[in-house]
């Protein structure tokens, strides 16, 4: 990639864009730098802005330094946050529906039992962001969620498919490695080709999901509901499937990656 440094792209928020050995990378940037970790805006501020908002006119945070401010409570729907700093920024019980968090920084971030319906969360960087009873229900969210929490949270019909339409510096896709999601609601989503290796799904509703081709590898799904649930070309390599509701109901389980290996346990 002439011309440009790797950390110039994960400022630009496209690591997720890299192939899957160069997802570390953040490491050569300084996440303690006053860039990652300040506000440039007090809460007051944030909250004016967004109270002047319209339908036509949603308030715009591009780009801006928010990182480490309590935001918890705000109306905050439809806004603007393409790639705005947002590290340990707390949100909890926030309304961001419809809010664009494309290429955003939320490392750390507070979102519990925030609503984030039909929100765009694209190529965003939310490293152990906590998401306890959060509302994703019809978002896209092709993120970086790696050793997050979404305990409880619902992602009703949500988006998590890879997109398959940007491939030219590597696919683009949900990663959810080491997450805890027990008793996330995932009914209906789409999960095709995210990375779920190691993470937890005890007692998750996974009824009418399509797994395909995603990486399930060494994850926990004890007591998850799979009625209806498509298997096709998942990796159940190491994967615990203990008293799943429903898996006689799931589609293509029989075409899973290492579902004999599964069922050897």
């Amino acid at each position: 990639m002439p011309g440009r440094s790797i950390a110039t792209l994960a400022l630009c928020g496209l690591v997720l864009a890299l192939p899957a050995g160069a997802q570390d990378m953040m490491r050569y940037l300084d996440l303690n730098s006053p860039e990652m970790t300040t506000a440039e805006m007090t809460r007051a501020q944030v909250a004016a802005m967004a109270k002047a908002a319209t339908p036509g006119h949603p308030a715009d945070f591009t780009g801006k330094k928010l990182s480490g401010l309590d935001l918890s409570g705000l109306d905050l729907s439809g806004a603007v946050f393409r790639a705005a700093k947002l590290n340990k920024t707390k949100l909890v019980g926030a309304k961001l529906d419809r809010a664009v968090l494309d290429q955003a920084w939320l490392l750390d971030a507070d979102l519990s039992r925030a609503s984030l319906r039909h929100a765009n969360i694209f190529a965003a960087q939310m490293l152990r962001a906590k998401l306890d009873g959060a509302d994703l229900s019809n978002a896209r969210l092709v993120a970086d969620l790696t050793n997050a929490s979404l305990v409880g949270a619902k992602l009703v019909g949500a988006n998590l498919a890879a997109d398959m339409k940007n491939q030219s510096m590597g696919l683009i896709h949900a990663v959810l490695k080491s997450a805890n999601l027990d008793r996330a609601d995932f009914h209906d989503a789409d999960l095709s080709r995210a990375e779920f290796e190691f993470s937890s799904l005890k007692k998750a509703d996974l009824s009418g999901a399509s797994l395909q081709g995603a990486d399930l590898s060494g994850a926990d799904l004890s007591g998850a509901n799979v009625t209806g649930t498509d298997f096709q070309g998942a990796d159940l390599a190491s994967a615990r499937l203990v008293s799943p509701v429903g898996l006689d109901a799931a589609r293509n389980f029989d075409k899973a990656l290492n579902r004999d290996r599964l069922l050897r346990q």
